[in-house]
């Protein structure tokens, strides 16, 4: 039975091993990413999802359809992301020293952020600290909206603007900054 999210998730709730893994087929690309980027390495990202399927089939019952099983999933694997991230410090590019964009709008230096080479923009957003890094990814990796990104990560949409706006200046100046020692 293929059914909706919240079927499978309700499943789950009951001990349906088979619904799990339905899900996590459905979710589980998505989420590796989103954690991927986050941990910055492919095996913690890899224990991290399976601390995430875990928690889900041991907290489905606890799921109160306030938002989608799909936000629901990504908030628990930030919260199990954060737990295994605490003791680990990747470097940040501080925001004081990031110019303020007075436009939200694309402007040069987001244009020139299509321009760059992968590993280039992968290493930037690596540099990012961890709040501004989630919301990121949860945006243009994930492709969560906003609402969905404020839902997992447990702020209002505004606070998420503003990360969003923060982020990109961040990645901005870490992008300059690369490109600065790769000449």
């Amino acid at each position: 039975m293929r059914g909706t999210d919240e079927v499978l998730l309700r499943r789950v709730a009951r001990g349906e091993a088979d619904a799990l893994t339905a899900l996590y087929r459905r979710h589980a690309e998505g989420l590796f990413g989103f954690l991927q980027r986050l941990a910055g390495d492919r095996m913690l990202a890899e224990e991290i999802l399976q601390d995430t399927l875990l928690a889900v089939w041991r907290g489905a019952e606890r799921f109160e359809g306030r938002a989608q099983v799909r936000t629901w999933l990504y908030g628990i694997a930030r919260r199990q992301a954060h737990n295994r991230l605490r003791s680990v410090r990747p470097a940040e590019t501080a925001l004081d020293d990031v110019p303020d964009v007075a436009e939200p709008a694309a402007g040069p230096e987001e244009l020139a952020l299509v321009r760059l080479d992968r590993d280039q923009v992968l290493a930037a957003v690596a540099r990012l600290g961890l709040r501004h890094r989630e919301v990121v990814v949860l945006a243009f990796v994930a492709e969560l909206s906003q609402a969905e990104i404020a839902d997992v990560v447990g702020v209002p949409v505004g606070t998420v603007k503003s990360r969003l706006h923060h982020a990109r200046a961040a990645l901005v100046h870490a992008l300059a900054e690369l490109e600065g020692t790769q000449r």
